[in-house]
C-alpha cells in the first residue's frame, strides 16, 4: 500500500513539476489571470444588468414587488459595487472592502431576486463565496511576506490558514451543482466520480495543486461543452440562464487557478507531510 501511495505521490509531482516548467513564462501572470476569472462573473452581470436595464427593473418591480424608484437603486447600486469591487480585487487594491463588497453583492442578489431556495444558485454562490475567500487569503499572504523579515503575528497566520481553509472547502460547492443537476448518465456518473476525487483531495489538501489544476483543466471542458451559450441564438429562451452558468464556473476556475497560486495553506495533508 506504501508502495502504490509513493508512486501516486511521485506522478502527481512529475505533473506539477511538468505544469511549472512549461507554464513559467505565464506564472508571473497566473495569480492576475485567476484574480479576473474569479470575479468575471460580477463583470458580466454588471454588463448583463446594463444592457437590459428595463426588463431587469421591470421583473424587480412586477415579480419582486420593489416600488420603482427602489428597484432602481437597488439595479444601480449593485452595478457600481460589482464593476468598482471587481476592478479593485484584480488589481489587488483594497482587497478586503472588494471582497466584503461583492460578498453583500452575493447576498443581497440572492435575496433580491428571491433565489435562496433555488438548490443550485445557492450550491454555485457558495463556490463564488470560496473563491473570494482564496483572494482574501491570498492578500493576506502577501502582506505577510511584506513584513520586515518574514515575521508575522501568530494570529496572522492563522487566521490566513483557516480563511484558506474555508475558501477552498467552499469552492468546490460548484461542482456538487453540476452533479445534482441533469439527468444521471453512465457518462455523467464516471465524470461526476473522477471530479469527486479530486474535490476531495483539495478538501483535505493533499496533492492540493496537482488536484486545483486538474479542477482547472476539468471544469474549462465541462463548462466549454455544457454552457456553450454562444452556439444558442441571442433570443433563445435559455441563453441568459446558460450564458450566466457559464460565467460562475468561469470564476470558480480562477479560484482553483488562484489555489494552485498559493498553495493549499498550513491546514492541509501536503504541509503535515512538509513538517515530518
Amino acid at each position: 500500500m506504501s508502495r502504490s501511495n509513493s508512486q501516486f505521490s511521485d506522478m502527481g509531482s512529475q505533473v506539477e513539476d511538468a505544469f511549472m516548467k512549461y507554464a513559467s513564462p505565464v506564472k508571473p501572470y497566473i495569480p492576475t489571470i485567476s484574480r479576473f476569472l474569479l470575479v468575471v462573473t460580477f463583470f458580466e452581470d454588471a454588463l448583463r444588468i446594463i444592457m437590459q436595464w428595463s426588463e431587469q427593473n421591470s421583473y424587480m418591480k412586477y415579480s419582486r414587488g420593489f416600488p420603482s424608484f427602489t428597484s432602481q437603486i437597488f439595479l444601480g447600486l449593485n452595478v457600481i459595487v460589482m464593476l468598482v469591487c471587481s476592478t479593485l480585487a484584480v488589481q489587488r487594491r483594497y482587497t478586503e472592502y472588494a471582497v466584503g463588497g461583492l460578498a453583500t453583492v452575493v447576498v443581497s442578489q440572492a435575496l433580491g431576486y428571491g433565489m435562496i431556495f433555488d438548490f443550485k444558485f445557492v450550491l454555485y454562490n457558495f463556490s463564488i463565496l470560496g473563491g473570494l475567500l482564496l483572494l482574501l487569503s491570498e492578500n493576506m499572504l502577501a502582506k505577510r511576506k511584506a513584513v520586515f523579515a518574514g515575521l508575522p503575528s501568530v494570529g496572522q497566520v492563522e487566521q490566513s490558514t483557516y480563511i484558506l481553509l474555508a475558501g477552498r472547502i467552499l469552492l468546490l460547492f460548484l461542482f456538487l451543482g453540476f452533479i445534482f443537476a441533469g439527468e444521471f448518465t453512465f457518462a455523467r456518473m464516471i465524470v461526476s466520480a473522477i471530479g469527486l476525487v479530486a474535490c476531495f483531495m483539495v478538501a483535505i489538501g493533499f496533492k492540493a495543486k496537482w488536484s486545483a489544476l486538474f479542477m482547472v483543466l476539468f471544469l474549462s471542458i465541462i463548462n466549454v461543452f455544457i454552457n456553450n451559450w454562444w452556439s444558442l441564438s441571442e433570443h433563445h429562451f435559455e441563453r441568459d440562464h446558460i450564458k450566466y452558468d457559464f460565467f460562475q464556473t468561469l470564476s470558480t476556475v480562477g479560484g482553483f487557478l488562484l489555489l494552485v497560486s498559493v498553495g493549499p495553506g498550513g491546514l492541509s495533508m501536503d504541509e503535515k507531510k512538509k513538517a515530518l
